[in-house]
């Protein structure tokens, strides 16, 4: 299952994804973890989060976050939600087909594993494509 929270800057879903974080570790029985670029939610989330700062692994494209995040789930079957902060500054790019392209096998990959998403993306939710506000 993926969950897509869209917006312009400034318009208050880094706040609505801390408190679904911190809410997470409440509510799920396995690990959570919270991929962002930057060290902005360092001191806002739960310390049994997992944090992980995406500029620290060169994170440059869509394919190479795909690697990345079937590479923690490898390292960690109990993964059972990741929370993707600014998802289209992380592979430094625009909400776009390829962005779709991505959410549909993160969509096939969380199902098949049993691992829930909660994404947020920078950007005018009325000009996303139909294959992102199916997330919505």
């Amino acid at each position: 299952m993926i969950r897509v929270i869209m917006g312009k800057k400034g318009s208050g879903k880094t706040k609505h994804m801390i408190e679904m974080i911190n809410s997470a570790v409440q509510t799920e029985h396995g690990n959570v973890v919270c991929i962002e670029k930057g060290n902005k939610l360092t001191f806002d989330i739960h310390y049994q989060i997992r944090l992980v700062e995406a500029s620290d692994y060169d994170i440059a494209s869509y394919t190479a976050l795909k690697g990345f995040i079937s590479g923690m789930y490898a390292g960690n079957y109990d993964i059972t939600h990741i929370f993707i902060d600014s998802l289209t500054k992380i592979v430094g790019g625009n909400c776009d087909a390829e962005t779709e392209t991505f959410l549909d096998w993160l969509n096939k990959f969380g199902e098949r594993h049993g691992i829930k998403f909660t994404i947020t993306i920078s950007d005018d939710a009325s000009l996303a494509p139909d294959g992102v506000k199916k997330f919505f």
